[in-house]
């Protein structure tokens, strides 16, 4: 799964994306402090317990395991993930984070890093427009100042709201453009079917998908459209299609980053044609840091942490780390992690599935325990899983047996949340 950060510069996707990834990247006050993409790893908590907790209720009744120390770092997680990790029968699966370059109006017309940005964002699932909460930039990213009135902060944020969405429109409406000829002589050779040929063909690099035209094209249709004569439509409908597009091939999702510089935030929340999700990502990184440096303990989407060892800190630290206390109670957590885990688990509608070998004993062919945790479409058929794991696997399907009920499952069965599956194929 890849996720997109975009915004215009200097809002803090960089931070955001350093404190998902604890990837090394620039962090500046200042316009396009990033000019190519940061790539890197995060991590989403998945929604129901790993099942190594349930086999590690059963081994213990079988009284073929004692029970875990306290001391344990891993709090008696049995698993071992290939990817990602678990604590506390806590699984974390990775997903794929892109930062790429702040966005500036005109970019689909070469301004900034013009479409060189735009193509950064080709084939990912779902994109976190990150705007500024606290108003002290303006539309270019340039600084001016905390503790704006409310009047600019709210205007500059449906502004930055408005522009990115209108400049992915003009981005797809240029795919479409250069070639919308040949697409209308499609309809006029093949009918109606021609045409969603044609914009999967021109899209299909960006990451559409014939579902997304599919359902762009019956929209469409059912709000009065007429694509039988696609040389006859307007621009303005050109741009409709564009739009519709958009949304289904970019899902995007809202964090309002710096909401500990504002005192609008609730209002602002109201106010707001979009749900967003108030986010401190430099908070987030902080803790993160610190925790990586064994200063505290913080669990990612968590309301508090636990300092380690007091006695060895500094009267600045110990008051730094009283302040970070403080904001992260205030807010909750810093919505970094949870913007995640809605993206994949809400907006995706993905679910979390564990294909082993042994049925039994839930290893693979190494004997490694439950290795390996898959994020699929919540829709996804047992044999769609089989193709994840490995396309030799869907191919040779023969069956699957549930982990969990030992019963033999098909090639339909719709696969569930936590679910241990065995894949028999030839």
């Amino acid at each position: 799964m890849k996720i997109g950060l975009v915004g215009k510069p200097n809002v803090g996707k960089s931070t955001f994306f350093s404190s998902s990834t604890l990837a090394t990247v620039d962090i500046a006050n200042y316009p396009f402090c990033t000019i190519d993409p940061n790539i890197g790893v995060a991590y989403v908590r998945a929604r129901c317990p790993c099942p190594c907790k349930q086999l590690r209720e059963r081994l213990e009744n079988e009284g073929r395991i004692l029970g875990y120390d306290t001391n344990d770092e891993r709090q008696g997680s049995l698993c071992e993930p290939r990817t990602g990790f678990c604590v506390n029968h806590q699984r974390y699966i990775p997903v794929q984070l892109v930062d790429v370059a702040g966005l500036v109006p005109g970019a689909h017309a070469g301004r900034g890093r013009g479409n060189a940005f735009l193509s950064d964002l080709s084939n990912c699932d779902a994109l976190i427009h990150i705007f500024d909460a606290s108003g002290s930039t303006d539309i270019e990213g340039q600084f001016l100042g905390f503790q704006q009135p409310y009047e600019q902060t709210l205007e500059r944020s449906i502004q930055e709201i408005a522009f990115l969405e209108e400049e992915l429109d003009s981005w797809i409406f240029q795919l479409l453009a250069e070639g919308w000829s040949r697409g209308t002589r499609r309809v006029q050779s093949e009918g109606e079917r021609g045409f969603g040929s044609f914009l999967l063909d021109k899209l299909s690099g960006i990451g559409a998908q014939s579902s997304h035209v599919n359902q762009t094209i019956q929209d469409f249709t059912l709000q009065g459209g007429d694509i039988s004569t696609p040389w006859a439509l307007s621009e303005e409908d050109q741009m409709k299609i564009s739009t519709m597009l958009r949304q289904r091939i970019f899902p995007i999702v809202y964090a309002g980053n710096k909401c500990d510089k504002s005192e609008h935030i609730e209002v602002l929340k109201q106010d707001l044609p979009i749900d967003f999700t108030p986010c401190l990502a430099d908070l987030e990184l902080a803790l993160r840091r610190a925790t990586e440096s064994r200063i505290i303990q913080y669990t990612p989407g968590e309301s508090s942490f636990t300092i380690s060892d007091e006695s060895t800190l500094s009267e600045p630290q110990q008051r730094a780390l009283e302040q970070m206390q403080l904001l992260l109670q205030q807010h909750s957590s810093t919505g970094v992690l949870p913007l995640l885990e809605k993206i994949v688990f809400e907006i995706l509608e993905h679910v979390v599935v564990y294909p082993v070998q042994d049925e039994n004993h839930w290893i693979d062919g190494e004997q490694r325990v439950l290795p390996d945790a898959f994020l699929v479409e919540s829709s996804s058929t047992c044999k769609e899983m089989a193709y994840k794991v490995h396309s030799d696997l869907g191919d040779g399907f023969i069956r699957a047996i549930h982990g969990v009920t030992k019963r033999t499952i098909g090639a339909d069965y719709i696969v569930q949340d936590n679910d241990v599956i065995k894949i028999h194929s030839k």
